[in-house]
């Protein structure tokens, strides 16, 4: 038995951890009213995750659905939807959610009792005694007493981190609806423009027709030829590039939506003449705004991790506490009764260390947390600076393409009376045909404007829905 006794005097030694503790301590009542704010939270976030896997409304409030149902687009909608649901970057970033929640429930559990059974037959003889199988089950308990909540402090500290997750991914959300609705806006301006072109291209090929005509008769130069000749084939050439920008963006919004680049003639876009855009722009916003936006979100919650990782540093300079349990049941020559008191050997023991020379390395991890403390508030900082910053150019942006929106508004109207003039003194053969193919050319141009300002102003309203963090 004394062998036995100092077999399982060795096992518990081995046991001891000897680390360091956190920083100030609490009463007791504190600490159990913590733990158990503790374990409440953790039930709070397990619910979350669970309900995310079956319930995925979160998701559209991320998005803001009532801002894309005021396009009143039917394929906007039907896109934006696709993009939530299959968008890989999305995934990527819902993974990353359940990645840290994982992360925080293995730092949890450093707060918690660890033990080990073990099953060991063997076969030996131990000094005198008779040679034989033996056998023996150790039960190993091991327990950081977290006295001064440095383990406590660490699992707040991955809690911070899992929360700066999801504003993550609310940020994924709206970056993507966003690049989906100015992909799809884009391509909606994009076909408008290109029908104009097309009608642009066949006029000047007429007026080039016309001046090469009437450079045979002797009507005008040779010079005046080669300028229609050039209008006609720049116009090509642009007509060449619009159609090449289409194919892009429609290779790009299928990206967006998960669907393959090779599907793109099945993909459906609206006239941007049937987009109307039926929710009120404010006219001015609060810069309290920010507070709703994901950036700013998260880089308060990095502050307040880095708080607690400066608190942790400073834990580190108080001294560890392990208690340690060992329960041993031995057997010899196959006898039975493993179980049994008269077998069992039971050990409780326990430990403190404080580490003295360590070269330096809890002072400079303190100055490293202190650091990047500092760095995390400057980000703060400057965060606010720039949601501000982009907030305010989103405004000016919708303001001034409005006003520029409404001009050229203006001036088509004035182009479509001043074409009705021109036909009419076509048609009394005051003016020639060539004059009037000029002034229909004209008009398309300033309808190409006009689709362009417009698409520019819906690009607009989704620039300060990103800027707001989705609550326009």
């Amino acid at each position: 038995m004394k062998m036995r006794n100092i077999a399982v005097l060795l096992i518990a030694l081995g046991l001891f951890n000897l680390s360091m503790l956190p920083a100030f301590s609490l009463q007791e009542n504190t600490k159990k009213q913590t733990a158990k704010q503790q374990k409440e939270q953790m039930k709070l976030f397990q619910h979350q995750l669970k309900k995310r896997k079956y319930d995925d409304s979160y998701k559209y409030d991320y998005v803001n659905l009532e801002f894309w149902k005021a396009f009143n687009d039917e394929n906007l909608d039907n896109y934006i939807n696709l993009a939530i649901k299959n968008n890989y970057d999305l995934k990527i970033a819902t993974l990353n959610v359940d990645e840290f929640y994982q992360n925080m429930k293995l730092q949890f559990a450093n707060e918690l009792p660890q033990g080990g059974l073990a099953f060991a037959p063997n076969y030996g003889k131990i000094l005198k005694q008779n040679t034989g199988w033996n056998m023996a089950l150790p039960v190993l308990i091991n327990y950081e007493a977290d006295i001064f909540l440095k383990n406590r402090d660490k699992t707040k500290s991955t809690k911070k981190l899992y929360e700066a997750s999801q504003y993550d991914e609310r940020a994924a959300y709206i970056s993507i609806a966003s690049s989906v609705g100015t992909v799809y806006l884009n391509l909606a301006t994009l076909n408008d423009v290109i029908e104009y072109q097309e009608n642009i291209v066949k006029l000047r090929k007429q007026i080039y027709e016309i001046m090469q005509e009437s450079n045979k008769q002797g009507l005008i130069s040779t010079s005046d030829v080669v300028k229609a000749d050039k209008a006609y084939i720049n116009g090509t050439t642009q007509l060449i590039d619009y159609k090449k920008n289409k194919i892009k963006l429609l290779n790009q919004l299928a990206v967006l939506i998960g669907e393959s680049p090779d599907n793109i003639d099945k993909l459906k876009i609206s006239k941007l003449s049937d987009i109307k855009f039926s929710k009120t722009v404010p006219e001015e916003i609060s810069t309290e705004v920010i507070t709703n936006r994901p950036d700013y979100l998260k880089s308060v919650k990095m502050l307040e991790k880095s708080g607690i990782d400066v608190r942790i540093a400073k834990k580190e300079f108080l001294p560890t506490f392990n208690i340690s349990g060992l329960a041993l049941f031995l057997t010899q020559n196959g006898g039975s009764g493993l179980f049994s008191s008269g077998n069992g050997i039971y050990n409780i023991a326990a430990a403190a260390m404080l580490p003295v020379l360590t070269g330096g390395s809890r002072i400079a991890g303190l100055r490293l947390r202190k650091i990047q403390y500092d760095k995390m508030l400057e980000n703060y900082h400057k965060t606010n600076l720039t949601a501000i910053h982009e907030i305010n150019d989103a405004m000016i942006s919708v303001k001034r393409d409005s006003e520029k929106l409404s001009r050229h508004k203006k001036q088509l109207q004035l182009e479509n009376q001043d074409f009705g003039f021109t036909k009419q003194r076509y048609e009394q053969g005051i003016i020639s045909k060539l004059d009037l193919i000029q002034r229909q050319e004209n008009l398309l141009n300033v309808n190409q404007l006009v689709t362009n300002t417009q698409g520019i102003c819906y690009i607009d309203y989704i620039d300060l829905y990103k800027a707001t963090g989705s609550m326009l």
